[in-house]
């Protein structure tokens, strides 16, 4: 009984630091320039979307273009449904500003292949089992295909 006792509470230590995320660090000056641009107001609860308080899920080159680019996360049934989650992508420019890119409701997973400018394509997740697939075409994100587990489905 001790050694099945210890043996699980390994596991769970274990689990925990294995899958535990990290935060990005972003510095609070950059940070507040990303969530205004996405639409977030500073309360004394966080940053505030019109949905919930949003934070800081990414923080990368996206797209190697050698500038940062964020998402943001938050998280609300009320705004997105069964999904809960929302995101925004906010990209780094040249001059040092920054742009909303791309939001939508889902949980967005950034695949191999690419669309212009060197974007990564999303799969939108979320409850259910075909999901869109979208890709940058130079000015926006739009609807590419669908896939599920990297094979193409239909809605249909």
């Amino acid at each position: 009984m001790k050694t099945t006792i210890l043996t699980l509470s390994a596991l769970a230590l274990l689990s925990t630091n294995t899958f535990a995320e990290t935060k990005p660090n972003v510095s609070a000056k950059e940070a507040s320039q990303i969530f205004k641009v996405a639409g977030f107001a500073k309360t004394k609860n966080g940053w505030e979307g019109n949905c919930d308080t949003g934070e800081i899920t990414t923080y990368k080159d996206l797209n190697s273009d050698g500038l940062k680019d964020a998402v943001i996360s938050d998280y609300s049934t009320m705004c997105y449904g069964n999904t809960g989650v929302g995101y925004h992508i906010i990209s780094q420019q040249k001059n040092g500003t920054w742009k909303k890119i791309f939001e939508n409701a889902g949980i967005p997973t950034f695949l191999k292949t690419k669309g212009k400018d060197g974007w990564p394509d999303i799969e939108n997740g979320g409850p259910g089992f075909c999901f869109a697939v979208y890709r940058w075409n130079g000015q926006k994100y739009d609807v590419n295909r669908y896939e599920y587990n990297g094979k193409a489905c239909s809605l249909n």
